[in-house]
């Protein structure tokens, strides 16, 4: 009997060769068909279809036509992408097609020797946990008898159609924001697309005019040199800010291997950290665009999220991390932004999936309307929510030994104080969280996806940051 396969977050990961094989990719497209069919009977939805994309990882394309055969084998058409395409406009696609979900072959920002089988439902935003409990529930132990028609003759008989997924995404991207004065603006753009699927979309979307870009790491190139891995944080990303001061860049445009989540860099070669990012995307909504409505985040976001929040006479929810818990409270509450720690935003307007595309855009066009260098956005918004808010992680590897007796640990855990600042308050949703007095926080988590413990702060006191990461380490210690 093969492995049991778990979903984390958004799906299932592997290492390339070891268990992400051609058989484990055709057991989760079987539980995932299975699913599908489920939603189809359960909404009466004659003719099924769903939509399948992928990466620039090692056979990404081969992997998802695997999948693409199990799904046309059980009698679902799939419309299969062309190319290498962005998560978002995969999920954009679902909408497009009349779809009922989506797979999507990709591991997104983790290491070069993975892989992954990302699923998504009919709105083309993340799977709920009852989801996706019931795909794993519907993965077959063994690969042998897994229903499957063969690539050509699903071709033919119209189970398999291959299209250009970016047309109606395109059009769509057109009613969210204004291209032209940004095309016009005469900037100068670094993008960093971090040798993923993010490359040559922007020279597409506002190349052509005034404005410069330029992009680096825009080829193919699954061994992703000069970065530990295409995720839109530093290290990974010092190379793309180094080379915003070169050129004299106005600002440094980032997407990690999906270009679903994004990073932002400012004028002098600075990186601007996710949860300031996501306060600039929401102060852009709210003031710039003058939108009204809920902002849904997770508890590893920014407490900035609140005070704009209570400016601006709108609620904030927080939810547990992963898009898993956000998409499903966005559609909920036609949310005007969810968003999460890792960098990955998602906006009204749009399918509730990440977009490190539009949230580039978003940026820019708030960089257009006001007049404001990205130095002076930031600034602009410490002055809005009180002054400047420091953020940091800390990623451990943990031994999959330990983990449930630091699980244990932590949620027995009631400490009077972290760093010499009082405790008030301890949320055990996802994680454990800490808020101490001063308003800093303090989270620990372990990954869904990676043998990792990740312990975040964010405090009004840059000169805390460290002592109250390494209280929280050592609270995790066993």
């Amino acid at each position: 009997m093969n492995e049991v396969l778990k979903f984390g977050t958004d799906g299932w990961r592997g290492r390339i060769a070891e268990d992400y094989t051609f058989d484990n990719v055709r057991r989760c497209a079987a539980g995932y068909a299975a699913w599908l069919l489920g939603e189809a009977a359960r909404t009466k939805t004659k003719n099924p279809s769903v939509v399948i994309g992928y990466d620039k990882r090692f056979q990404s394309e081969d992997f998802a036509a695997a999948a693409a055969e199990v799904l046309a084998g059980h009698g679902v058409k799939v419309y299969l992408t062309n190319g290498a395409t962005p998560t978002p406009v995969i999920a954009f696609a679902v909408k497009a097609q009349h779809s009922l979900g989506a797979i999507n072959i990709t591991a997104s920002h983790n290491p070069s020797y993975d892989n992954g089988f990302k699923v998504r439902n009919f709105t083309g935003g993340a799977i709920d946990p009852a989801g996706l409990l019931a795909i794993e529930g519907g993965i077959p132990a063994e690969s042998a008898g897994i229903s499957r028609l063969a690539y050509g003759a699903a071709v033919k008989q119209g189970l398999i159609e291959v299209f250009d997924a970016s047309t109606e995404y395109i059009a769509n991207l057109k009613t969210l924001v204004k291209l032209g004065p940004i095309k016009k603006a005469g900037l100068k753009v670094l993008v960093d697309p971090m040798w993923g699927n993010g490359a040559g979309w922007f020279p597409r979307l506002i190349g052509g005019g005034a404005t410069e870009i330029v992009e680096i790491h825009n080829q193919r190139n699954p061994s992703f040199p000069e970065m530990l891995r295409p995720e839109p944080i530093q290290p990974n990303v010092d190379v793309g800010l180094k080379t915003t001061v070169k050129i004299g860049a106005d600002v440094c445009c980032i997407t990690d291997g999906d270009a679903d989540r994004c990073g932002f860099g400012d004028e002098k070669g600075a990186f601007i950290n996710q949860l300031r990012a996501m306060a600039l995307m929401t102060l852009y909504l709210l003031e710039v665009r003058g939108q009204r409505g809920p902002i849904v985040k997770t508890l590893s976001c920014s407490s900035m999220l609140d005070v704009l929040g209570a400016q601006y006479g709108v609620p904030v929810h927080e939810t547990g991390v992963g898009f898993k818990y956000v998409a499903p409270k966005m559609t909920e509450t036609d949310a005007i932004i969810g968003g999460e720690e890792s960098g990955g935003y998602a906006f009204r307007g749009n399918v509730p999936e990440r977009d490190g595309i539009l949230a580039n855009l978003y940026l820019l066009d708030m960089m257009v309307q006001t007049g404001k260098k990205p130095s002076e956005l930031v600034d602009w918004l410490f002055e809005k929510v009180g002054g400047a808010h420091y953020y940091h992680r800390i990623d451990s590897i943990i031994d999959p030994v330990k983990r449930e007796a630091i699980k244990a640990q932590l949620t027995s855990a009631q400490p009077e104080k972290l760093s010499g600042i009082r405790v008030v308050s301890k949320n055990m949703t996802d994680g454990w969280k800490f808020v101490l007095e001063d308003g800093s926080w303090m989270l620990i988590r372990m990954s869904g996806t990676e043998p990792l413990m990740r312990v975040y702060c964010e405090t009004r006191k840059k000169s805390k940051v460290a002592a109250i990461l390494d209280a929280g380490v050592k609270l995790a210690q066993v």
